[in-house]
């Protein structure tokens, strides 16, 4: 059975999708066919009035916060690492960094309560986000170079 990617590909090649109507225009796809005709202008409304759905600006607020989270554990690693070249004393660079820790810790705590909170609210288990695994991202965060972390 041939592949449908490479069928595609061999089309694209060919030319075969050179002349579709709309070619080089943007699309439209600002309403949801699928919505509920009756609903269809509140939720144009809604939408171009700048309101969302509860729950996405949810998941929005949460992924905000677990980024400004993982930027401050970074920065911590930066000092960290920085401060060591410069002889400071190891058990205050060791409390800081203990601190650190302990206060991304229960950052993610909070935001894994917000995020099973969200995931009762999300419509479809496709929209639900994973708990955060605190070790994991600690590692991820202080093993990469600096432009790699976020």
């Amino acid at each position: 059975m041939p592949d449908i990617e490479e069928l595609i590909r061999q089309a694209m090649l060919a030319g075969k999708f050179g002349d579709l109507p709309g070619k080089g225009k943007p699309l439209h796809l600002g309403d949801n066919p699928h919505a509920n005709p009756e609903w269809r202008l509140a939720y144009h409304l809604l939408q171009s009035n700048g309101f969302v759905l509860p729950w996405i600006e949810q998941r929005h607020d949460i992924e905000q916060e677990f980024a400004a989270a993982c930027g401050n554990l970074a920065r911590s690693w930066d000092w960290r690492n920085s401060i060591e070249a410069k002889k400071f004393p190891a058990d205050q660079i060791t409390n800081e960094w203990h601190q650190a820790l302990e206060s991304f810790s229960n950052q993610v705590q909070h935001l894994n309560q917000r995020v099973r909170d969200y995931n009762l609210q999300a419509p479809a288990v496709d929209f639900q986000m994973p708990a955060i695994n605190v070790q994991r991202e600690i590692e991820r965060l202080t093993a990469a170079p600096p432009s790699d972390r976020l």
